[in-house]
């Protein structure tokens, strides 16, 4: 124990934040559990809140809001009690639940002040009764190890279908009870676990923390005599433990939080390296979090930062080692940390892989403040050179996976060395080496609109279209719905008509044949195009105003398919062109003017899943059951110019042309049946895909809409309650995701209007109409902006007036091809946002030091003297009312 008298933190200084520098409207759970009860990421705070039996999560952020108040929300996340909960190391915003209700939840949180997510990215159910604990891998990605009173099981998030390994029961076949868990950087488990087990027999409250070199493990308990000790064991050998210090009898958990880079130990609210100096607080403790080391305010010396819980509120504790701070950077305090880049795959760990996370900067780049500021913003930095000049370079750590949530400003950047500033293009070319690209509509929030834009009361849904069809329909007037009454009836409803709708019959189209798949014409928005399973197409026209009357005779019908009809495609240039696909394994190509087929496209093996047209109109492509993805010039060939691998799955799958018609977009699924998405190169589809990104397990295939003007592509499938987002951007990763949009109830179906109709003065890129079991309602995507009085040209380019047909299907036939007219959104009121006078930067959030200064009594007499003579010179500048009042002479007054 002497070695610890001549630490460098043998003086390091606790202080409790003041009152007003806690965080409170907190309701703490005080259920029993093994896990932890709160938990930080560098941005967010999440704790297991008394509401619904522990099965509602509470959610802060680390630094308070621009008023000095921090925004408590709750995520409802489970069914039973939480029992523990994880943020992953290299993502702030993904953090991992489990419960006594026997499963794990992966959840995608946002800010406090956003909309939660509705529900979990990944479930895992590793049916092994109440899980206990959790923890994700130290330096692999997605990789996450989860205790129950049997079993300790690995599971790759990626691959919730089951578990990569899980722990033998104990000797004798009597099942271990663990009583934690804790991943270190090189063993997949602590160690073994029967000899953990015998090392904590009879010692029902211990806890297990890995030392920073994985050889020794730290354990807190309590002994024969019921007083409270910490061990040290090395884990080579387990029969007896190395050293053990005693805190005296007292009831409770012992809470340990260790610091691998300083070596300091906090057991509750006390630190110490082995228990030197103590902070104690009165109130009662629920759990304690340390905040991420990226966080901590180096320009004071801070070494460490815990967050202790209690009933009501979250208590910020400060540790300090009392040196001369603000303008020197004490490298001998703060070693290179561990950064936010995953150092391999969960994949590459199971295949023996011992890669370690390097520290996010060199020692050499330091910031004012902070080692590193957010994982998506860096601070003000200063780069010392080795000889005279400035030089910046860029960092060679791996790109960071881009998060959905927005970045915060840091809680101080006093104290700036002295040194030679990189410029901002430098700076952000330093933030993009590091962190990878990110999409600019990242935070893309999604919002039903109000309910009287809704219409209610839907009855008789068809809920069993096929999958090649998207489920309905719509334009800029009006929507096309499928039900379910016989006849193959639509009912088509007036978009501004909306309202409840009458619980009487609606007046409908009647097919008579069971419909495959319908469309409007996208130049003309009285047609609509219906195929039928008699391998027909009919051509219906509705009248101005919407329907009046049932209509059972079309204004044509298509013949030319010998079986019944998968899909059908509009021309997106030539007028009355339509394409169509069906068991027949041909794709037809139809003049709807002249009512007849006009050429026929062979090639394929199995089903057709789908078919797109290229944006100029010049060439088609399809992806089939067979797995090929194949591209046709209709009026070259009837066979395929280029053919290709498509998905592996034979599920289903739907293609788009993105980035101006350089890539095909495909979702399908992969060999395990997870929805995964694709991206083809137009010039060398036999290359085979060139990115993909996974997204989940389920058995709806994602039907996509595109808008160009964005480069933005919306996801969702039937009978889902999430609506993925993605920017496609032309070069590495070419996926960025962006943050999705969750409903409450399963929609049955997402359609989208013309750009026209968003409202660009709140910055709406797209509008859709989602169907649900029972109604319609609008729902808007809008990118969160600042400065809304200006028009964000940045986000409205001109856009193409693809509602408008540019030639006919007979010229286009001929050999012509045509071209959008484009035309701009910006309102005539409006200025560009580009042309708007700059703002002064004001700084959103105060620095942690502002909270925890303690004033001197000299500073508090000058302030109240200050505010006494503030207060009197007021008064002498503004009199009170009754002194203006005017009174009576003397001679007035009665005797």
């Amino acid at each position: 124990m002497n070695r610890f008298k001549t630490s460098k933190f043998k003086n390091t200084t606790p202080k409790i934040a003041k009152r007003d520098g806690w965080i409170g409207n907190v309701r703490a759970g005080s259920f029993p559990s093994q896990g932890a009860n709160i938990k930080s990421s560098p941005r967010l705070v999440a704790f297991v809140t008394e509401q619904a039996g522990g099965g509602i999560l509470g959610l802060t952020s680390v630094d308070p809001g621009s008023d000095g108040k921090w925004a408590v929300t709750s995520i409802s996340c489970h069914a039973d009690l939480i029992t523990d909960l994880d943020f992953s190391p290299f993502d702030d915003d993904l953090l991992a639940t489990c419960s006594a209700d026997e499963t794990v939840k992966l959840w995608r949180v946002r800010d406090p002040d956003q909309e939660q997510p509705g529900e979990a990215e990944v479930t895992l159910c590793p049916r092994e009764g109440r899980l206990e604990l959790l923890s994700f891998h130290p330096t692999s990605s997605g990789l996450l190890a989860v205790g129950s009173s049997k079993t300790v099981q690995i599971w790759d998030a990626s691959r919730p279908d089951a578990p990569l390994a899980g722990t033998v029961e104990g000797r004798n076949g009597r099942a271990l009870h663990m009583q934690n868990l804790k991943l270190s950087c090189e063993c997949p488990l602590m160690c073994n676990p029967i000899h953990i087990a015998q090392c904590l027999q009879n010692n029902k409250d211990s806890r297990i923390l890995w030392i920073k070199d994985s050889d020794h493990i730290l354990t807190t308990g309590f002994d024969q005599m019921r007083g409270r000790e910490v061990k040290l064991w090395d884990s080579r050998k387990l029969t007896s433990s190395l050293g053990s210090a005693n805190l005296g009898t007292a009831s409770g958990t012992l809470m340990p939080l260790f610091d691998p880079d300083t070596g300091l130990l906090i057991v509750s609210a006390k630190v110490t390296p082995l228990l030197v100096s103590h902070c104690v607080t009165d109130a009662p403790t629920r759990g304690v979090a340390a905040v991420p080391k990226l966080v901590l305010d180096v320009s004071s010396c801070e070494v460490m930062r815990v967050l202790q819980l209690t009933d009501s509120s979250i208590v910020p504790v400060n540790y300090h080692v009392p040196r001369k701070s603000g303008q020197e950077f004490h490298a001998d305090l703060y070693p290179d940390t561990v950064g936010q880049t995953a150092a391999m795959s969960a994949e590459e760990w199971w295949k023996g892989g011992d890669k370690q996370v390097r520290p996010p900067l060199s020692s050499s780049f330091l910031c004012s403040g902070f080692l590193l500021g957010r994982r998506s913003s860096l601070l003000t930095c200063r780069w010392e050179s080795p000889g005279p000049g400035c030089s910046t370079s860029s960092s060679p750590l791996s790109s960071l996976s881009s998060s959905a949530a927005p970045s915060r400003s840091p809680s101080s950047t006093s104290g700036l060395s002295s040194g030679c500033l990189p410029s901002p293009s430098q700076s952000a070319k330093a933030i993009s080496s590091l962190l990878g690209p990110s999409s600019k509509f990242r935070h893309l929030q999604g919002g039903v609109l109000h309910r009287d834009t809704h219409f209610t009361n839907l009855r008789g849904l068809n809920l069993t279209t096929p999958g090649e069809c998207d489920g309905f329909c719509a334009n800029r007037h009006r929507v096309a719905v499928p039900l379910a009454t016989a006849g193959g009836q639509i009912a088509v409803l007036e978009l501004s008509q909306a309202g409840k709708l009458a619980d009487t019959g609606l007046p409908t189209i009647q097919n008579s044949v069971n419909v495959a798949d319908f469309t409007w014409d996208p130049f003309e928005c009285h047609r609509l195009v219906v195929a039928g399973d008699d391998a027909k197409i009919r051509v219906w026209l509705v009248p101005n105003g919407g329907l009046t009357e049932v209509l059972t005779e079309p204004k044509a019908v298509l013949q030319g398919h010998t079986e019944k009809i998968y899909s059908i495609k509009f021309h997106p240039q030539a007028s009355g062109l339509l394409a169509s696909s069906s068991y027949d394994l041909t794709v037809r190509l139809w003049d709807l003017e002249s009512g007849r087929e006009v050429k026929v496209l062979r090639g394929h093996n199995d089903q057709i899943f789908g078919l797109a047209w290229s944006p100029d109109g010049k060439l088609l492509a399809t992806v089939c059951k067979d797995g090929k993805v194949r591209i046709y010039d209709p009026r070259k060939s009837a066979d395929p110019v280029q053919e290709g691998s498509g998905p592996e799955g034979q599920r289903g799958a739907r293609l788009v042309w993105v980035c101006d018609g350089r890539y095909l977009m495909v979702s399908g699924f992969d060999c395990r049946s997870e929805r995964t998405l694709y991206l083809y190169s137009t010039k060398s589809l036999s290359s085979g895909a060139i990115a993909s990104a996974p997204t989940d397990v389920s058995p709806s295939t994602l039907i996509p809409f595109y808008d160009p003007d964005t480069s933005v592509v919306i996801l969702t499938g039937k009978g889902d309650t999430r609506v993925y987002v993605f920017e496609i951007v032309p070069e590495a990763p070419y996926f960025l995701e962006c943050a999705s949009f969750n409903s409450s109830e399963p929609h049955k179906g997402l359609a989208f209007l013309p750009k026209t109709e968003c409202d660009v003065r709140d910055v709406e890129v797209a509008r859709g109409l989602r169907l649900s079991k029972t109604s319609i309602e609008p729902v808007a995507f809008k990118v969160p902006r600042i400065r809304k009085e200006f028009f964000q040209d940045d986000v409205y380019p001109e856009t193409a007036v693809w509602w408008e047909s540019s030639l006919t299907a007979s010229a286009w036939l001929a050999g012509s091809d045509g071209k959008y007219r484009h035309i701009s959104l910006k309102p005539k009121d409006m200025t560009p946002v580009s042309e708007a006078p700059k703002e002064v930067q004001v700084r959103k959030y105060l620095p942690s030091s502002h909270y925890l200064e303690e004033k001197t009594d000299e500073q508090k007499k000058d302030e109240l003297l200050s505010a006494m003579i503030g207060k009197l010179g007021n008064m002498e500048e503004n009199p009170l009312p009754q002194e203006s009042f005017q009174g009576v002479d003397e001679d007035e007054w009665d005797d």
